[in-house]
């Protein structure tokens, strides 16, 4: 595809992607505007960043919104607010999520149970309601695209992290009914599953012998790249991807196969 046709790709489309003023979902905002669509950035608590990622996009037709995910009401004006500000939403892109340890063997239970609800809430309940809330925008207009950003630890366990596997797994459950109830309305959801990812947050436990062993789990003997899921994103969303709803693409190098 020529830089012409990138460019125009998904000219004054209209797009939400939670957690996006860093990491995954802020290389996959840059695509976006790249290619021409109008971008909500999201963010919790680091406005900062939020501005930063905003001034890293290209063109200047896109907008900052604040959400705690956990907070439905929050999630709810999140997708409104978003919707709002560009006259409809073709895109949402459930991004943001949170990876609390919470081990069942050595947490207590009380800070367990608070850990274990913050991360369903977050991971889950967050991205059913922000998908409910852009489906009634995508219903009127008869079409848009849904994509959740889930996890092999949905496949593979997370053992001292079990509300984040269960999260994920959800969610990617979620989405594969979604694709079922929703492609009657031209709405197509689609799901990806990355494993260890190397954001800002993440790099530092790449260092070093354990940092060695994580990429050794691929044989291709590294971790993904923020741009390696940003692109699926990309692709998910882009009319050529329309019969892949209801997908699970995993992005793991084959650090996980699952059959």
């Amino acid at each position: 595809m020529s830089d012409v046709q990138q460019s125009d790709k998904f000219a004054n489309k209209r797009v939400l992607i939670t957690g996006s003023s860093r990491g995954i979902g802020r290389a996959t905002a840059q695509l976006f505007a790249a290619a021409g669509a109008k971008v909500i950035i999201h963010y919790h608590q680091n406005r900062q960043a939020a501005e930063e990622a905003l001034a890293s996009l290209d063109g200047d037709d896109h907008a900052i919104l604040q959400a705690d995910l956990a907070e439905p009401p929050q999630v709810r004006a999140l997708v409104r607010g978003a919707a709002g500000t560009f006259g409809g939403l073709d895109i949402l892109v459930n991004n943001a999520g949170v990876f609390l340890p919470h081990p069942f063997e050595s947490t207590p239970y009380e800070e367990w149970l608070t850990t274990w609800m913050r991360t369903i809430n977050t991971n889950l309940n967050g991205a059913a309601v922000a998908a409910f809330t852009a489906a009634e925008y995508m219903k009127q207009q008869g079409s848009g695209k849904i994509i959740n950003v889930g996890s092999r630890g949905a496949f593979r366990g997370e053992a001292g992290q079990p509300g984040y596997g269960a999260s994920k797994a959800a969610l990617h459950a979620m989405g594969q009914s979604l694709a079922q109830a929703l492609g009657p309305h031209g709405i197509t959801v689609h799901n990806v599953a990355p494993g260890f990812v190397e954001t800002a947050m993440a790099r530092p436990h790449l260092q070093g012998e354990a940092g060695e062993a994580v990429k050794r789990q691929s044989p291709l003997n590294r971790v993904a790249s923020v741009q390696d899921v940003a692109q699926a994103i990309f692709f998910l969303a882009s009319p050529e991807a329309e019969f892949t709803t209801g997908c699970i693409l995993d992005i793991n190098g084959a650090s996980y196969l699952r059959t």
